[in-house]
């Protein structure tokens, strides 16, 4: 089967190739997103592999149909960025990796935790020019702190998890609360609640309809002063602008952050310009700020691979 591969990068290809010996597949590699420009390179092929960054709204997938392309295989868990409802119209399968590595992304997201109450972001920079005076260095520690999570999925409960071992109160919102995190010792309470209780609040929700922008000027009114803020999960949960605002009055005292709103215009690419995120990042140091790379570990690469391809055989084995 020939695959038409979108967003390509090279640690695509190497984690990628490791499964095509014997796989009875073809994949053609571009660099190039998936839009209305390159729809057209799909031609010929059986199959579509995109990213998160690849928006397959109706008008693609019409064309995608006339191309006789009937499965796209989404290389990531989110699936916001296609139109779910006009692809099963058109009897185009649409398969995701619902879970690759949840604890890569939930140690990314505790390292931005520990980089923001140690400043070892601010203290690498001084070594680096042979400073090393302690002033403006003084930390928090984590041992004690309550921690609020939205969302306990998979991400959310291996969060869970490490919080746990750092000896922290855990509280969490999820529409559907988890027993087992219940026996860990994980409280769960309404939004309002976990936001106004919790000294660190990290998100791990989808983004969807109702989501997005959980995290405005009205629902940061109600967190503790000087919250800490973390969001690995997706960039559009949060209102930037009143996050900006929020750290600037001090609200917000800390914000980690791994993905960025409009993030689908930034990610993955070189250096991009000023942009909400840039602007942010002038206006305190407590922050820190990481490349969408949360999932950039080898073992999370090739369970993109893995996942895949198992899907794209069971798809065609039908």
């Amino acid at each position: 089967m020939r695959i038409a591969f979108f967003s390509a990068k090279s640690y695509d290809r190497d984690s990628f190739d490791l499964f095509l010996k014997g796989s009875g597949h073809e994949i053609m590699y571009f660099e190039a997103k998936l839009d209305k420009h390159t729809v057209y390179l799909a031609e010929g092929y059986s199959a579509v592999c995109a990213f998160v960054n690849d928006q397959i709204d109706a008008t693609i997938l019409k064309k995608l149909d006339q191309l006789k392309i009937k499965l796209i295989a989404l290389r990531c868990a989110g699936y916001n960025q296609i139109d779910l409802e006009t692809a099963a119209s058109l009897g185009i399968c649409v398969v995701r990796v619902p879970a690759y590595s949840p604890e890569a992304v939930a140690e990314h997201a505790f390292a931005l935790i520990l980089t923001l109450s140690r400043k070892t972001h601010k203290a690498y920079n001084r070594v680096r020019e042979n400073n090393f005076s302690l002033e403006g260095l003084t930390g928090i520690n984590i041992h004690g702190k309550t921690i609020g999570v939205i969302g306990t999925g998979a991400i959310g409960k291996a969060f869970c998890r490490i919080a746990k071992g750092f000896g922290c109160k855990i509280l969490a919102f999820d529409i559907a609360e988890s027993e087992e995190m219940k026996e860990l010792g994980v409280h769960y309470l309404p939004l309002d609640e976990v936001l106004s209780r919790s000294h660190i609040i990290s998100l791990h929700c989808p983004l969807t309809p109702e989501t997005r922008h959980l995290i405005n000027s009205k629902t940061i009114s109600k967190m503790i002063d000087g919250v800490a803020l973390i969001n690995t999960s997706r960039g559009a949960l949060v209102d930037t602008k009143a996050v900006i605002r929020a750290l600037k009055n001090h609200k917000i005292g800390y914000l980690g952050i791994d993905v960025y709103e409009q993030e689908e215009h930034i990610f993955f690419q070189k250096p991009f310009g000023r942009n909400h995120a840039g602007r942010a990042d002038r206006t305190t140091d407590d922050i820190s700020q990481c490349p969408g790379d949360g999932t950039s570990g080898l073992s999370d690469k090739r369970g993109f691979g893995a996942n895949c391809q198992n899907y794209t055989d069971k798809y065609y084995s039908i």
